[in-house]
């Protein structure tokens, strides 16, 4: 057995931990270029939006190994840099700092991504031509072999609410079936599934997991909670033969084509239930086909062994480093586990009011360890309820003594906020990380089935965390959503949705086209604790950069994701092409 493909078997038997102001042209004074081997790379002649602290613009930025070495006018570059130089013309086109993706699961979903088919809502409009596209899958796979699929939603794909017996064992009775939703909170089997396993009928629920069971109290190929279908799941054998190290670096090369170069792990460990799991992620940015930064965040379910392996915050490489740890307080909204202040606005879901994934007092007690050892701390946090706890942690902290500001804390999805809540965080100094495809891909839902059209309207809101000064950033908490980057500034932007695109949720909470960039560039970088390293295109940081066809900022708003992402450069090097 391959090295890489025995972490995949460790990943199959630890994923259930895991899926729970403007200036034009500004020039800046610009020195001589140091001498070095490495030969030198000037980009011109078209809009090149540095993303600095003033958004300017520069007529020319060049590169030199995995450095930029000088920005600002041509004219001042080409002093700087000599003669022995490669000139690109950009002929018109439109140069960014290159994307930041800051919440992200790569290490969790890059087997997800080899391993299963995406059946999910960019790929299929409803549940029936899911259905009809599982059926034509077995009707040409041998007998007795796996169907797995990922990314199923019924809140956007419309038909069944969920995938029971029923409609599976309908597809195949030959073949064991496994169903990832997109949430990543469930699973649907079918009765082949569950013999394959040597799952018994009678099989106990694990704790904070679900078997779910019909009325007469019968299996009926439902699984919440990872901890549960991971026993269905480990036993599948492309997932536990798969290269571990391959299957990161495929994904990185995927995420190079919506223009990222630096993406993220909030996992970190969960995969393999192991501290080993950051040694795998050194040793893969090591390959040469290692095409995208990683800043990864150890996950709180094997506390005790980050410290038995003594982690340390910025361990790594400035490819692959640790800069921060992960606390989750609730579940998600679309899938009613978010915990609320008041019960869920679907009469179906009366007295539900989410799940408490963390207690006050045990985020308490990890929340204080590592902030003592100086850690980052990002809190994934969904209902209002989970915001309130978690700003009671962090409130605790800072009446402790403890400088939490300085180390920047985070909420990850920030649904739900109150106008009193965005006080505190300002007082605090919590920025929010929004995944913004919950406006856009589940925003009627939200408004008709999880909160109503009253509290749908504080959903995600850049515009009022902006407003009071708050840090923000948008994205896609991948495999939840793809992690296309121009869509989420256009949702950002336009606030419309996928199933009604003339319905705007929240209008008030729409930003300017440059503030959604900073988004996933600058501001993205300051929450990833590493906005010396790149966000923004200035001297000494890295050459990560992505050139447009057009600027977004020049085109309908409605038309920023069909902008074609035509070239991204990482560490100097070119890692995608259109062509």
């Amino acid at each position: 057995m391959k090295p890489h493909q025995r972490y995949g078997r460790l990943w199959a038997k630890g994923l259930c931990a895991a899926i729970m102001g403007f200036s034009l042209f500004s020039c800046k004074e610009t020195k001589s270029v140091e001498k070095s081997a490495d030969p030198i790379t000037l980009f011109h002649g078209g809009t090149i939006m540095t993303v600095d602290t003033d958004f300017s613009e520069v007529e020319a930025v060049a590169i030199q190994g995995k450095k930029i070495v000088a920005t600002g006018s041509l004219e001042a570059v080409e002093s700087s840099v000599g003669k022995e130089v490669t000139k690109i013309d950009l002929q018109g086109k439109t140069m960014l700092p290159g994307f930041v993706d800051p919440h992200a699961h790569i290490m969790t979903f890059a087997p997800v991504f080899l391993a299963t088919e995406n059946v999910g809502m960019t790929e299929f409009a409803n549940t029936e031509k899911v259905l009809a596209h599982l059926k034509k899958m077995a009707s040409e796979k041998p007998k007795g072999e796996w169907i797995v699929a990922s990314r199923w939603d019924p809140a956007v794909q419309d038909g069944v609410e969920a995938l029971t017996f029923k409609e599976l064992d309908a597809i195949s009775t030959e073949h064991p079936i496994f169903i990832l939703n997109a949430s990543g909170h469930l699973a649907y089997v079918n009765s082949k599934a569950y013999e394959v396993a040597g799952i018994p009928a009678d099989v106990e629920n694990p704790e904070g997991a679900e078997f779910v069971r019909d009325e007469s109290g019968k299996l009926n190929g439902v699984i919440k909670n990872n901890v549960a279908f991971m026993q269905i799941y480990g036993q599948i054998p492309a997932v536990a033969n798969l290269d571990f190290s391959e299957a990161i670096v495929k994904l990185l090369n995927s995420f190079n084509s919506f223009g990222i170069t630096t993406t993220s792990e909030f996992s970190l460990g969960a995969t393999m239930q192991s501290a080993e799991e950051a040694q795998v992620l050194f040793e893969t940015s090591k390959r040469d086909d290692f095409s995208a930064r990683i800043r990864a965040y150890p996950f709180y379910t094997i506390n005790d062994k980050w410290t038995e392996a003594g982690t340390k915050m910025y361990d790594g490489n400035a490819l692959a480093k640790i800069v921060g740890f992960k606390l989750i307080a609730d579940g998600s909204n679309q899938g009613f586990t978010g915990l609320q202040r008041d019960g869920y606005f679907d009469p179906h879901q009366h007295g539900n009011s989410g799940v408490e994934y963390m207690s006050v007092s045990e985020l308490m007690r990890i929340a204080e360890q590592r902030t003592k050892e100086g850690w980052q701390l990002t809190i994934h946090g969904n209902g209002d309820k989970a915001i309130d706890n978690i700003l009671t942690v962090i409130d605790s902290l800072a009446k402790k003594g403890y400088d939490v500001a300085s180390l920047r804390p985070r909420i990850e999805h920030c649904s739900i906020l109150h106008d009193e809540q965005i006080e505190k965080m300002k007082a605090l100094g919590v920025s929010a990380s929004f995944l913004i495809g919950h406006v856009n891909y589940w925003g009627t839902h939200m408004r008709d089935k999880v909160f109503g059209p009253e509290k749908v309207q504080l959903l995600d809101r850049c515009a009022a965390v902006e407003k009071a000064g708050i840090n923000y950033t948008v994205q896609s908490d991948f495999a939840v959503t793809d992690p296309n980057i121009l869509q989420m500034i256009e949702t950002t932007v336009t606030r419309t949705t996928y199933k009604e695109p003339d319905y705007v949720l929240a209008p008030q909470e729409k930003v300017s086209v440059e503030s959604a960039i900073r988004a996933v560039t600058s501001s993205a970088a300051w929450q990833l604790m590493s906005e010396d390293e790149f966000g923004s295109i200035e001297k000494g940081k890295f050459a990560d950069l992505v050139i447009l066809e057009k600027d977004p900022r020049k085109v309908d708003p409605h038309q920023i994701s069909e902008i074609q992402v035509l070239e991204t450069w990482m560490d100097g090097r070119k890692v995608y092409s259109k062509e």
